[in-house]
């Protein structure tokens, strides 16, 4: 089993040290865990300090290890249509293994809180997201994996937390699809949304239609802010792509393995 997305304190929203979320994975019986803490630069400056410090980074994994677990270093990249260049600029910090590009700010406005939401229905906000996610993976190259592309589906301020539905929004789920097969970039499976909007992010639908279009590079990841997420439903998960594409992937220097 495997957790490729969770963040220790040297992100801005978590507070656990590196140290105790090692101790959970090994109590969840995990193979390997990435790191990926946030790189997110707000566009209106509204969210206070969300900076990634890397002598930060470096004095809270350089010394980091446990028996029987591989720990990787990974990042989740904040993706905006106009952040391309600083994206570059940041994975010259330091050699990442792993790579997550997401999408939180779509207009200028984080999706999680309701300033998004106003004027919007459920549907209007969901593909207003699609279509954010869309330019973004056409426009940044520098990421390995897409992370949660339906985020939208578990935010605070959505008024009835649901999984994106595939069929709603088929032809531009589609069009991200394609250009993430096309590419080579992976698509994760991020098992968060299972307890806050009833499903997987995305669904198992997603997974299948990326396999058909050509979709090879699949993770797993909790999301965990905490210890106490750490492998949260990653058996089920694994489970999952395994069932669909025969491995589960993990990275070392920006490169696939695939877990069989």
């Amino acid at each position: 089993m495997y957790d490729y997305h969770m963040h220790s304190r040297v992100s801005f929203d978590a507070h656990d040290p590196a140290e105790k979320m090692v101790r959970a994975a090994l109590d969840a019986g995990l193979k390997e865990i990435c790191f990926t803490d946030h790189i997110d630069y707000d566009p209106r400056g509204k969210m206070g300090n969300m900076a990634f410090d890397t002598a930060e980074y470096n004095a809270e994994y350089d010394h980091l290890s446990a028996p029987g677990l591989k720990i990787r270093r990974g990042m989740e990249f904040g993706m905006t249509r106009d952040n391309k260049a600083q994206f570059r600029k940041d994975l010259q910090r330091r050699p990442f293994d792993f790579v997550l590009g997401s999408i939180h700010f779509v207009d200028g406005l984080d999706v999680y809180f309701q300033d998004f939401w106003e004027g919007k229905t459920v549907w209007q906000a969901e593909h207003r997201c699609l279509e954010e996610t869309l330019a973004c993976v056409q426009i940044h190259d520098d990421f390995d994996v897409l992370a949660h592309l339906t985020y939208i589906g578990k935010t605070a301020a959505h008024p009835a937390p649901r999984p994106v539905p595939f069929a709603e929004h088929r032809e531009i789920i589609d069009e991200i699809l394609r250009v993430l097969a096309s590419r080579g970039k992976g698509l994760e499976l991020n098992t968060s949304g299972l307890d806050r909007c009833g499903g997987f992010l995305p669904t198992e639908d997603y997974f299948r239609r990326f396999r058909e279009l050509g979709g090879e590079i699949v993770t797993v990841g909790s999301d965990a802010h905490t210890a106490s997420r750490v492998g949260q439903y990653s058996r089920e998960a694994c489970e999952l792509l395994k069932g669909i594409f025969g491995y589960v992937c993990t990275f070392a220097g920006r490169k696939p393995i695939f877990q069989r």
